[in-house]
């Protein structure tokens, strides 16, 4: 990890480090597809007026063109305002949505879907921010309604698969738009969407900045202001949060909508996720397209790093006609979340490449031998290579050693096998046919350290 990247902000992990990274995505697509989750791929490009119809980060995304237009001349610079242009998109909510619509007719709802790939932003390379990256993504979407109890299993699901990878201690937070946007429409704040805009850049530039955001760009009063802060100062590891909005003396349907809402999901988490979630009223989200439930994920101990997992409700991201596919999903930075992992010697690999066993040559003559024990043993599951020369015995275990291969095999002229664990020196009689290592040196293990 101290390497110095040739582009920063587009990572590219050593092998041993790659290994790490598979083991989080293994991890997480198991978890996935044991709650019934389908895997789905969308296009990496979609249309600007696509991607930039919910939520302006139009400065974030990346337009598409060629360097050469058919006539030969160079491309032109149109991604800004032609809604047809293309471009790569910066997350996989959006392009799902349009999936979703574009094969309804082919899809069973409510549809359970899981996405794991590339985005791209173009965002200030820092460690936890790359311009391409791999989210990990699950949504759930129906038909002309979704229940909510949904909202509560995507975030157990997401409990689930990240208690199950090699990080510290996480704490799911979660709040619920209708329950801020009642609100904040109860104390005369009618700009929601503003409030909630500002209320978002609470960790970053304070309480006080925030207060003289909502004062100066909203119209709020002082009084105004304050009731905005102590609604997001509100912040319980149970449903006690109920009885602390309530204190606050504000009257409203869609307030209290909100607040039953999330009562659900703290009520089952307490329950089935203990000590994983927490109420926290500060959680805004800055994305428009969430409507009720707003979950975002910290590393506890590295909350510096940002949230390493993020989403909630949208109702009307997805439509076509009178038809509405209401949704809700969560999506993990996978990226950001291995940079950790690495940059913090957090896991480790038990080896650098995935090969098991060595294959020595005695002689040039006998590679085609040593490609028959080869494949005996990957015909079993053991992953193994054969010596590309015939070189003095320590020179091949020389090799294996550099390359991290436990095991090196050799067959000798009357056609014996022994295998060597080269860790310890032991050595002994084998048989390709049946000779399978002890589990821990079967395949590479990830382990928290």
């Amino acid at each position: 990890m101290a390497r110095t990247a040739s582009l920063s902000g587009f990572p590219e992990w050593l092998p041993e480090e790659r290994l790490v990274e598979l083991h989080v995505l293994d991890t997480l697509r198991r978890t996935f597809e044991l709650h019934g989750f389908s895997s789905i791929e969308t296009r990496a490009v979609e249309t600007v007026g696509q991607l930039l119809r919910k939520g302006e980060i139009d400065k974030e995304v990346y337009g598409l063109s060629r360097l050469q237009d058919d006539d030969g001349t160079p491309g032109s610079d149109t991604g800004k305002t032609d809604p047809h242009a293309l471009a790569l998109h910066f997350d996989l909510t959006v392009p799902f949505a349009r999936y979703v619509v574009e094969n309804a007719g082919y899809l069973a709802f409510p549809f359970r879907r899981y996405q794991i790939q590339k985005v791209w932003r173009g965002e200030r390379p820092q460690e936890g921010r790359a311009r391409e990256f791999t989210q990990a993504d699950i949504d759930v979407v129906g038909d002309g309604d979704l229940p909510f109890r949904y909202d509560v299993e995507i975030a157990l699901v997401i409990a689930e698969a990240l208690n199950a990878l090699p990080i510290p201690d996480f704490l799911l937070r979660i709040n619920n738009r209708k329950l801020a946007e009642g609100f904040y429409t109860g104390i005369g704040l009618t700009d929601t969407a503003g409030v909630l805009r500002s209320i978002d850049k609470l960790e970053k530039i304070g309480p006080a900045k925030v207060a003289e955001l909502l004062r100066s760009e909203l119209g709020a009063t002082e009084d105004q202001a304050q009731a905005a802060l102590k609604l997001a100062g509100i912040r319980t590891p149970d449903t006690s949060f109920v009885e602390q909005v309530r204190a606050l003396g504000v009257s409203n349907d869609l307030l209290e909508e909100g607040l039953n809402e999330l009562e659900q999901v703290i009520a089952a988490a307490v329950q089935r996720a203990p000590g994983r979630v927490v109420a926290d009223l500060s959680i805004a989200r800055g994305l428009d397209y969430y409507t009720g439930t707003v979950v975002e994920t910290i590393l506890v101990g590295h909350e510096q790093l940002g949230s390493i997992c993020s989403g909630g409700r949208y109702d009307a991201l997805a439509s076509k006609g009178n038809r509405k596919f209401p949704g809700v999903g969560l999506s993990i930075g996978v990226t950001r979340l291995v940079s950790r992992i690495l940059s913090q010697n957090l896991a480790s690999a038990s080896r650098s490449v995935p090969t098991a066993v060595l294959v020595a040559l005695n002689s040039d003559d006998s590679w085609g031998a040593a490609q028959d024990v080869a494949a005996a043993l990957r015909s079993r599951g053991i992953s193994t290579e054969v010596a590309a020369k015939a070189e003095k015995f320590g020179k091949q275990i020389k090799f294996a050693d550099r390359r991290g291969i436990p095991f090196v095999w050799f067959t000798d002229d009357d056609g014996k096998h022994q295998v060597k664990d080269i860790r310890t020196g032991e050595q002994h009689d084998a048989d390709p046919a049946d000779w399978t290592p002890a589990e821990e040196d079967l395949r590479v293990h990830v382990t928290t350290n």
